[in-house]
């Protein structure tokens, strides 16, 4: 069974940057499509980036532009750079499993990591 760590969360202000990382065990990670994925307080988890194993993209419409996923398959790692953080981007981000770029997710999730944007 494929464990993911994430990390890398913290608090910024606004218009700062984070740079979360996904650890994942288990040799098939190299071949899933991944994503990340955000739950705010109150709200349903929702994705907001996926990755091929191949390397194709796509991003919600709310962080295109500002946010970038990347992959090293060969240290079973998935990340996200966001920059231009924005306090509607606070909430949970964990990474999981996709069966399909635009969702939905398969498998356990992490722990995730808290990400805070102040105003």
């Amino acid at each position: 069974q494929v464990q993911l760590v994430e990390s890398g969360g913290g608090l910024v202000q606004a218009g700062g940057s984070l740079r979360l990382s996904c650890v994942g065990s288990g040799s098939i990670f190299s071949i899933n499509a991944m994503g990340w994925f955000r739950q705010a307080p109150g709200k349903q988890r929702e994705l907001v980036a996926g990755i091929t194993s191949g390397g194709s993209t796509k991003y919600r419409d709310s962080v295109k532009g500002r946010f970038t996923i990347s992959r090293d398959n060969a240290k079973n790692t998935v990340f996200l750079q966001m920059n231009s953080l924005k306090p509607e981007d606070t909430g949970v981000y964990y990474c999981n499993r996709l069966l399909a770029l635009d969702g939905p997710a398969w498998g356990s999730w992490g722990q995730g990591t808290q990400v805070t944007v102040s105003s």
